[in-house]
């Protein structure tokens, strides 16, 4: 780049572009959501049949496009902001050497060379005359020798002084050079494909184009506000509400998974990010599954009684024998994410509130956080925390448990708005056998808990801050407990449903008082059992080594009924009793809860 040009430049024209790309950006989220959360949910809500359908699959996509103009934009808005900041960077520097070279009496030429006027060094008689000098950019040990040396030799002590202001003008421009260059091909990349459909691959891209946006705006993003390291929910609220529009649009762009996983930010922020993180995902996961080789073939020959016969494919039994798991965790996760994207396209069924997804992490078994409803702006917020078995891959039922939930607290509610949240935020274990009787995966799951507790309570912008129940299933009461003993659980109300055990040994240590912990025990339900023999990892124990979980009276929590709930899985049965009882304690109806006798 030559002087006149980077002279010229001006890094904010390129900010002022920027801002355009991100409003651009916002404008498409909105859209989004209008699309997703009112026009999508008023075709559900008053239309049925074939056409409403076909409009409903064509909404899906006209969403779908606007989220990835969202995305687009906010890289480009990002990679256009550090452009600009690597050429102000450069042009500073240019700036800076030129008015230096201009305060000791030396003129700078359309070309970056220096005119040094004439001069003689203290001792000398004889004015030695000026000139002019070309400087050199970078330099190496030996090269700096040899100038110092010229320096030293020459007669007029203005040519040292000269050469230092030219070098440092080859050193902007070559770093304005170098910006340009490294820029260019990852502005061009951020180009989408000339059509009007939004593929897997298009998705995948974006993931590629972030990395090489966070690659070449490495300097930019290292002059960001960083999050606090191990920071709370209140500090990582403070660290995102001090950040500029381009600041917070800089790490969503590239920092979705990051910003997605901090407790505290809002809800909307962190349902940003983690569709973001959703929608990569799903494109990686659906081409990776399109790369299998296609199964043998099985049919039946045309004979009675005869066995299947199988057309073998080498190139499947070679992909199977090297990588057969992975494809059942692939599916898993691709089913998972379906259920998520299901979710969201329920959105105004029977005033079925918009979902926000909290939490996402598709490593080992899968993470997801999904709320119904706005916690933020809830006032009565209902987390649920299930138990063995559960992973990404079965995060529908789970869902669904707190869509039931939601339905019955509403009606409950008196027009206060509620959320209930699905809190698949940690390993659960996934064998009855072989993982549910240690506690330590309730241990370890706790801490994340406890954060996610404090973080609603920061969230929350009611004026009361809102009225919090934890609820467990199984060996999510485990977790719970392991919560309440291991810090502040932050809830103004406990439940558990199915219990093996909660790791404390009455309900006053559940960090709560003791009024606020409930307890539901279907007929039938073969887990309470298993935890009075220590299945749940408790440590409390009476009377011949059983121990003492939360279904016995020494316990002391507040027996509900259950009604014809039976089993370990029917808690969550619409109109069921046990449902009518967790939803009257989720909304503080606590004189409409059916106790046992």
């Amino acid at each position: 780049m030559d002087l006149a040009t980077l002279k010229a430049l001006k890094p904010a024209e390129y900010e002022g572009a920027a801002d355009g790309y991100r409003a651009t950006g916002e404008m498409a989220s909105a859209a989004k959501d209008t699309i997703d959360n009112q026009v999508c949910a008023g075709v559900r809500n008053q239309l049925e049949g074939k056409a409403a359908t076909a409009a409903l699959g064509e909404l899906r996509h006209l969403s779908e496009n606007f989220h990835y103009v969202q995305v687009e934009c906010g890289l480009i808005s990002t990679a256009l902001n550090g452009f600009a900041f690597d050429m102000a960077v450069a042009k500073r520097r240019l700036e800076t050497a030129i008015e230096d070279a201009h305060a000791d009496g030396c003129t700078v030429g359309s070309d970056g060379s220096v005119s040094y006027p004439a001069g003689k060094k203290p001792g000398e008689e004889k004015m030695a005359d000026g000139g002019t000098v070309t400087g050199s950019a970078g330099g190496s040990p030996t090269s700096g020798a040899l100038e110092r040396q010229a320096m030293s030799i020459h007669p007029n002590p203005n040519y040292g002084k000269a050469l230092g202001y030219a070098n440092r003008i080859a050193d902007a421009l070559e770093e304005a050079s170098e910006a340009d260059a490294k820029w260019a091909p990852k502005l061009r990349a951020l180009k989408a494909d000339d059509d009007l459909v939004v593929s897997k691959r298009d998705w995948a891209d974006t993931q590629s184009d972030g990395g090489g946006v966070r690659e070449a705006g490495k300097d930019y993003l290292d002059s960001l506000p960083e999050p606090p390291k191990d920071g709370s929910p209140k500090e990582n609220a403070a660290w995102w509400e001090g950040l500029s529009a381009d600041e917070q649009s800089a790490h969503l762009a590239l920092n979705a998974a990051a910003v997605g996983a901090l407790d505290g930010l809002p809800a909307q922020t962190r349902d940003e990010a983690n569709r973001m993180v959703l929608a990569q995902s799903r494109a990686h996961v659906d081409l990776e599954l399109t790369k299998i080789p296609p199964e043998p073939t099985r049919y039946f020959p045309n004979t009675k009684g005869s066995y299947p016969a199988v057309i073998q494919n080498a190139s499947w039994t070679e992909w199977n024998q090297k990588y057969g798991d992975r494809f059942e965790q692939l599916t898993k996760t691709q089913n998972g994410m379906k259920s998520i994207q299901e979710r969201f396209d329920a959105t105004g069924e029977n005033g079925l509130p918009p979902a926000y997804l909290l939490g996402f992490d598709t490593e080992k078994n899968g993470r997801a956080i999904v709320a119904n409803g706005n916690p933020d702006t809830a006032a009565h917020t209902a987390v649920y925390v299930p138990g063995t078995t559960s992973n990404l891959g079965g995060i529908g039922g789970d869902i669904g448990r707190m869509t039931e939930l939601w339905r019955e607290s509403d009606a409950m509610a008196g027009g206060k708005e509620v959320s209930t949240i699905t809190w698949l935020g940690y390993d659960a274990p996934q064998s009855v056998v072989k993982d549910a009787p240690f506690r330590h995966y309730a241990d370890d799951g706790a801490p994340a808990f406890n954060q996610f507790m404090d973080g609603l309570n920061v969230a929350n912008s009611t004026d009361s801050g809102g009225h919090h129940t934890a609820i467990g299933h199984s060996y999510g009461t485990t977790l719970i407990g392991s919560a309440a003993r291991q810090g502040e659980l932050n809830a103004d109300d406990v439940v558990f449903a199915g219990s093996p055990g909660v790791q404390v040994g009455e309900a006053s240590q559940m960090d709560v008082s003791k009024e606020h912990v409930w307890n539901e025990e279907a007929e039938g339900d073969p887990v309470p059992d298993l935890g009075r023999f220590g299945h749940g990892g408790s440590q409390w124990r009476f009377g011949g080594g059983v121990a003492i979980i939360p279904s016995d009276e020494l316990f002391g929590a507040n027996q509900m009924t259950t009604g014809g709930s039976e089993g370990h899985s029917e808690y969550w049965e619409r109109d069921s009793e046990s449902l009518k009882n967790q939803a009257a304690v989720v909304t503080g109806r606590y004189g409409k809860v059916e106790l046992e006798e």
